[in-house]
C-alpha cells in the first residue's frame, strides 16, 4: 500500500477542501499613501469574485465557497454573510429602486439580491 500524501494532487475541484495545506484566499485593505496593510479578512479558499464598496463604508464580496460577505470597509470586520450554495465568481453590483438600495451578485446559476436597511 502506498503512503497517503498530506497534500492534494495538482488538479483541484471547484472548492478548496484542504484549506491551509497549500494556501487560502483573503481580502486585504492597503493604505494607498503608505502601502501599509490595514487589515486582512481570511477565507478558506481563493476568491474569483470582485469587491464592491459603498459610501456607507460597507464592502461586499463573495467566494468560491458560496458565501456572500459584508465587511466593514474600515476594519475588515465581518458584519454579515449568507450562504448561496454556489460559487460566486461575479462582481457585486448595487442599485436603487424607489429610494431603497439593493446589492446583487451571481452565484452558480442564480442571482441573489439583498435589500439594505437604512442605518437610522
Amino acid at each position: 500500500m502506498s503512503p497517503v500524501s498530506p497534500l492534494p494532487n495538482v488538479t483541484r475541484g471547484p472548492l478548496n477542501t484542504w484549506t491551509d495545506l497549500v494556501g487560502h484566499g483573503e481580502v486585504q485593505a492597503i493604505d494607498p499613501a503608505t502601502g501599509e496593510k490595514k487589515w486582512v479578512f481570511k477565507m478558506d479558499d481563493v476568491s474569483d469574485s470582485g469587491i464592491l464598496t459603498t459610501a456607507s463604508n460597507l464592502l461586499f464580496t463573495g467566494n468560491r465557497e458560496g458565501y456572500f460577505h459584508v465587511l466593514d470597509a474600515g476594519t475588515g470586520k465581518l458584519l454579515w454573510r449568507a450562504t448561496t450554495g454556489g460559487q460566486m465568481a461575479a462582481s457585486p453590483i448595487t442599485y436603487e429602486v424607489d429610494g431603497k438600495q439593493y446589492v446583487a451578485m451571481g452565484s452558480g446559476h442564480a442571482l441573489f439580491v439583498f435589500g439594505l436597511r437604512d442605518p437610522q
